[in-house]
């Protein structure tokens, strides 16, 4: 299929043409503001679908608003009259066309020019009425509170949050093309005249910005947001695509003496913590054992033997380790253990606990095996 997508430069325009090109549909026109107008006639001609993406959010004057989102519409469509293509043409408009203003005016116009060429030459049309949409590449300091936030908490720059009550209303841009892409399918959700994307996400200004300022802190204090919450989750992946391009690395703090390192990674209050252990050849780490702590060691470098012995018990068991064959071990509660480097060069270890750390209640009582 051949697709014309407009506004191709622009956030939901470049997210769009990336994974149409993911999912195979290799015929792609892209047209922006500063391709050669003379294409649009060649694309509107063999076109077999149309996204038009095209718009103006934030012009000097209000009277770009109509020369923008109405007038760039008006030509795309007479130009698919003249080449008489009745492929199907989706328009993203916005919730404010319901509103009194002059990008609301412009919206709404753009959705009746739409309406009126669809019962002048029977081709489908698909119009959004959409709220704010975030995720990767949107341009912050422009339109998008949550651009904005995430680019300035990522570069360590103050935001302003004038009313951290106001409710705000999302959508995700993954949710967004994987609706777009369905309604190139024919699958598109539809109530009444418009179409619409799910899930709409609903949270407060405040919210946000308090979530974006733990993912910057959780470099400090190496927690997790939880990531059960699926607007967290998307919230996160975009707060990283706004990182300083120096600053994709942190520094861990490692614990360092003669018989290797020890150094936490991820602490979270209800996946417990991860941390990376690294002994030295012929060295033994831990003789101890715990009440309710309960861990998982993971060998992925060298080779080693983790030792148990029941507290009441003579018995000791071993388990031979190795970062040629990767297997988790699990640390019972109960069993003092420890674990020996057995091989020539340092060995590390993935150790998972159940709970972080506490020194006021460590659960650890040092046993020998």
């Amino acid at each position: 299929m051949k697709i014309l997508v407009t506004g191709a430069k622009g956030f939901v325009g470049k997210n769009l043409v990336a994974e149409l090109k993911n999912r195979g549909y290799t015929n792609v026109f892209e047209f922006d503001k500063d391709t050669d107008k003379k294409l649009l006639d060649e694309y509107t001609k063999e076109c077999e679908f149309v996204f038009n993406l095209a718009g103006v959010n934030r012009p000097k004057d209000e009277a770009e608003f109509m020369e923008g989102n109405f007038g760039f519409a008006s030509e795309l469509l007479k130009l698919l009259k003249k080449h008489n293509n009745k492929s199907p043409v989706l328009i993203t408009s916005s919730t404010q066309a319901e509103l009194d203003n002059a990008y609301g005016k412009s919206k709404r116009a753009g959705e009746d020019l739409l309406f009126k060429y669809s019962q002048e030459t029977g081709a489908k049309v698909l119009v959004y009425r959409m709220p704010n949409v975030f995720g990767k590449w949107c341009r912050p300091n422009y339109n998008s509170a949550v651009a904005t936030f995430c680019n300035n908490i990522a570069h360590d720059l103050p935001i302003q949050v004038n009313d951290p009550s106001v409710e705000m209303n999302l959508i995700y841009i993954d949710d967004l093309l994987n609706e777009f892409i369905n309604a190139i399918e024919g699958k598109e959700n539809k109530n009444g005249q418009f179409c619409f994307v799910e899930p709409i996400h609903g949270i407060k200004l405040g919210e946000i910005a308090e979530l974006i300022k733990g993912f910057r802190k959780s470099r400090v204090d190496l927690s997790i947001a939880d990531l059960s919450d699926s607007f967290t989750k998307k919230l996160y992946s975009t707060y990283l695509s706004y990182l300083p391009k120096t600053e994709f690395s942190y520094p861990l703090k490692m614990n360092v003496d003669n018989r290797g390192s020890f150094t936490e990674f991820i602490r979270t209050p209800e996946r417990g913590q991860v941390s990376i252990n690294i002994s030295k050849p012929g060295i033994t780490k831990g003789n101890h054992w715990h009440h309710t702590k309960n861990e998982k060691f993971l060998v992925v470098s060298g080779i080693g033997v983790i030792k148990f012995r029941k507290i009441d018990s003579d018995e000791i068991i071993e388990y031979f380790v190795s970062g040629e064959k990767l297997e988790v071990v699990d640390i019972p509660t109960g069993y003092t253990h420890n674990i020996t480097n057995l091989g020539e060069t340092d060995m590390v270890t993935i150790m998972w606990a159940n709970e972080a750390f506490d020194p006021e209640k460590p659960d650890t009582y040092f046993l020998e095996v």
